[in-house]
């Protein structure tokens, strides 16, 4: 007999007898139950009906014309008579609803007090033998369910104790033929998995363990015949990995949980100018004790207490010297490395890592923010200071009207350029925030653009004596753009082209229908700007070095202007060499 058959009869077993005890104790509740409603019914209500018309009584003998306790009586006494459910009940209703009629009469009768009582007396008597009658009828019922309920009691119990010893007996009998086989099994598989000569596990049975028996058999001969592949695919796994390894762009150091150097990949030993052989299998402690550079790298490990992993520390940026001059900066970061044993379902503790990011560009945008403020910052500080004097000697009342006339327009100046550059620091903020932009597109002439931002710029040129020259076709058609924050961008070119042009020079604006565009263009003759900055001026906060050691703006222009035209469909670009001046272009597309 299978063990799975041997299960299903047990269980079988103790569900019939578990069905038995409940249908049994099931249908005798149930029994009782309407036993116990059919008392209620035929004999409860019944006394209750007659000690209504027991009160009915004794108030009519205080008040024998009184009418409400009379249709009392009435009223308990129809109900009685609908529910008439013992033998001799009837005859007593009747006898009651007679006594009633009598009693009725005499009092429509005026009949004498005496004979009133008398009546009174004979339906009280009628209505105990009605009470009597259905009080024996109850106390016989009450009787016979306790006995039934006996017999239940005992029927139940004798269940109750067939089923606990089945039960006690699969209990013990049940575990031994299941486990029994088991363990065999188990000793088995144990043999062949040891050293000894055992290869095979013993069928002794046609059952289920004698099928798992053949199975483990089969798979134990794969398993003999994949081993050999296995190691082959873990060395292949192991050389790929340390390739892996050997070829990250990160330094990367790993130690085990005594703090022994394991591996060492490429980067990190070119940071740290040694051989492999010089690292991999010396303690953390005595490499800490040889260099300055090494003391800081082993720094975050030494630290933690004991050999376990501890807390992992935050971040430390270590700098190392290239061979070109320059200075490289490395975020170090210590991770302790854990696994989890599947056999013992814990997590264990196998060592460190030690990483090695190279964020010298980080840095250096870290540096172009510190620059970026301090030049802001210049830039900010000027023109304020400038309006504070000038709004000193506006205090004066000795300075004359012409002028105060005068201080006046540099305070307008000044604060034209304080608005400027708080508004591209806006600008930016919304860019950076990921506002939309909203723009006003429509059919502009060009013309209108650039008469626009040339007035704006008069009073620079003038200043630096700047010759402007414009090559406008007057066929060009209108262009789809945004009027105010294209000629923004217009303005801010000119600007730049005044900025860096020498006094005297000329500047060119020109444009040109293009390849289905409008083609606008600034033409200067400044320094130039080599051509590996030719997008790094676009990037916000950038600066150009250039051998005059002029002093930029902000650095925020040239990337809102792209910004504003790349919105608008068109695109901004440079062309320039150094000594040769520079030319920033940008398209607008055509209306229609």
């Amino acid at each position: 007999m299978s063990l799975k058959l041997k299960i299903r009869l047990s269980i079988a077993l103790m569900l019939v007898l578990l069905l038995g005890l409940g249908g049994y104790t099931f249908f005798s509740l149930q029994r009782l139950e309407g036993g116990a409603r059919g008392m209620q019914r035929a004999n409860f209500r019944s006394v209750e009906y007659g000690e209504q018309m027991l009160r009915a009584l004794e108030t009519l003998q205080d008040q024998p014309t009184a009418q409400p306790p009379l249709q009392q009586l009435r009223r308990a006494l129809t109900r009685e008579a609908a529910n008439i459910t013992e033998p001799g009940e009837l005859e007593l209703v009747d006898t009651l609803t007679q006594q009633l009629a009598d009693y009725q009469r005499l009092v429509d009768d005026r009949a004498p007090a005496a004979a009133q009582v008398a009546q009174l007396h004979r339906l009280r008597a009628s209505t105990h033998r009605m009470m009597l009658l259905n009080a024996r009828s109850f106390n016989r019922q009450t009787n016979q369910a306790a006995a039934t309920a006996r017999h239940a009691r005992r029927t139940v119990l004798a269940l109750l104790l067939l089923s606990t010893v089945v039960g006690l007996s699969l209990i013990v009998r049940l575990p031994r033929i299941v486990l029994r086989p088991l363990r065999r099994l188990r000793a088995d598989v144990e043999d062949v998995a040891s050293p000894g000569p055992a290869t095979q596990v013993s069928i002794a049975k046609n059952d289920e363990v004698g099928a798992v028996a053949l199975a483990l058999n089969r798979a134990f001969g794969y398993m003999q015949d994949q081993r050999s592949v296995t190691r082959a695919a873990l060395a292949t796994e192991r050389s790929r990995l340390e390739s892996l390894i050997e070829h990250l762009d990160e330094g990367l150091l790993l130690l085990d949980p005594d703090r022994t150097v394991l591996l060492a990949n490429p980067v990190a030993r070119e940071l740290l100018g040694r051989e492999a052989a010089a690292l991999v299998g010396r303690r953390a402690e005595d490499l800490s004790q040889e260099t300055e550079l090494l003391n800081a790298l082993f720094r975050p490990l030494l630290a933690q207490e004991g050999p376990q992993a501890g807390t992992t520390p935050a971040p430390v940026t270590l700098t190392f010297a290239r061979p070109d001059g320059e200075t490289a900066y490395y975020q170090l970061t210590l991770n302790h490395i854990v696994s989890r044993n599947r056999e013992t379902g814990r997590t264990e503790f196998v060592g460190h890592i030690l990483s090695l990011r190279n964020v010298s560009d980080f840095k250096k945008l870290d540096e172009v923010k510190s620059n970026y403020l301090a030049t802001i910052s210049h830039e900010l500080k000027t023109p304020l200071a400038s309006i504070k004097l000038s709004l000193m000697l506006l205090q004066d009342e000795r300075t004359e009207p012409e002028e105060r006339q005068r201080i006046a327009d540099g305070i307008r100046d000044e604060t034209q350029r304080l608005l400027g550059m708080v508004g591209q620091l806006l600008a930016v903020s919304r860019l950076d925030a990921g506002a939309e932009i909203q723009f006003d597109v429509q059919p502009i002439p060009l013309a209108d653009i650039v008469q626009y931002a040339i007035e704006t710029v008069r009073p620079q040129l003038e200043d630096r004596e700047l010759q402007l020259r414009l090559e406008l076709p007057a066929d060009l058609p209108a262009a789809r753009a945004d009027l105010e924050k294209t000629t923004w961008v217009l303005i801010n070119l000119l600007a730049n082209a005044i900025r860096y042009s020498p006094r005297g020079a000329d500047l060119c604006v020109r444009a040109l229908q293009h390849e289905g565009q409008l083609q606008i263009g600034v033409e200067d003759c400044g320094p130039g700007i080599p051509a590996e900055y030719h997008e790094r001026i676009f990037q916000r906060f950038s600066e150009v070095p250039n051998a005059s050691g002029h002093k930029g703006g902000s650095g925020l222009g040239l990337s809102i202007s792209r910004e504003f035209i790349e919105a608008q469909g068109g695109r901004l670009w440079v062309e320039s060499e150094p000594d040769r001046g520079s030319r920033f272009l940008f398209t607008l597309p055509l209306e229609g």
